[in-house]
Protein backbone atom coordinates (compact mmCIF):
# COMPACT_ATOMS: atom_id res chain seq x y z
CA UNK A 1 0.00 0.00 0.00
CA UNK A 2 1.42 3.36 -1.19
CA UNK A 3 1.76 5.86 1.75
CA UNK A 4 1.34 9.39 0.16
CA UNK A 5 3.10 12.47 1.53
CA UNK A 6 1.77 16.02 0.90
CA UNK A 7 3.42 19.48 2.27
CA UNK A 8 0.96 21.82 4.01
CA UNK A 9 -1.02 23.03 0.97
CA UNK A 10 -2.32 19.35 -0.04
CA UNK A 11 0.42 19.40 -3.09
CA UNK A 12 2.02 15.46 -3.38
CA UNK A 13 5.64 15.72 -2.49
CA UNK A 14 6.26 11.98 -2.38
CA UNK A 15 5.22 8.71 -1.81
CA UNK A 16 6.34 5.85 0.12
CA UNK A 17 5.77 2.56 -1.12
CA UNK A 18 6.09 -1.33 0.04
CA UNK A 19 8.43 -3.29 -2.17
CA UNK A 20 9.16 -6.76 -0.74
CA UNK A 21 10.17 -6.21 2.61
CA UNK A 22 11.71 -2.40 1.87
CA UNK A 23 10.07 0.82 2.02
CA UNK A 24 11.31 2.68 -0.98
CA UNK A 25 10.96 6.89 -1.12
CA UNK A 26 9.74 8.22 -4.33
CA UNK A 27 9.77 12.20 -5.10
CA UNK A 28 6.59 13.75 -6.81
CA UNK A 29 8.28 12.87 -10.44
CA UNK A 30 8.74 9.48 -9.27
CA UNK A 31 12.48 9.34 -9.22
CA UNK A 32 13.47 7.17 -6.62
CA UNK A 33 15.52 8.79 -3.57
CA UNK A 34 15.72 6.01 -1.43
CA UNK A 35 14.95 2.75 0.94
CA UNK A 36 14.39 1.70 4.38
CA UNK A 37 15.35 -2.07 4.96
CA UNK A 38 14.05 -2.51 8.32
CA UNK A 39 17.15 -1.27 10.52
CA UNK A 40 18.69 1.26 8.22
CA UNK A 41 17.66 3.81 5.49
CA UNK A 42 19.98 4.39 2.95
CA UNK A 43 20.08 6.96 -0.05
CA UNK A 44 19.27 6.48 -3.72
CA UNK A 45 23.62 5.65 -4.00
CA UNK A 46 23.74 2.90 -1.27
CA UNK A 47 24.61 5.24 1.05
CA UNK A 48 23.55 5.03 4.94
CA UNK A 49 21.89 7.65 6.47
CA UNK A 50 21.26 6.09 9.74
CA UNK A 51 19.13 3.48 12.02
CA UNK A 52 15.59 3.76 11.51
CA UNK A 53 12.72 4.84 9.17
CA UNK A 54 14.32 8.35 8.26
CA UNK A 55 12.84 8.57 4.92
CA UNK A 56 11.10 11.83 4.71
CA UNK A 57 14.26 13.56 5.96
CA UNK A 58 15.14 13.02 2.09
CA UNK A 59 12.78 15.03 0.57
Amino acid sequence: MDQILKDRLGYKIGTIRTEGSKLVLYDALNYRLGYFDGKYTYDNHGYKIGEDNLLTTLL
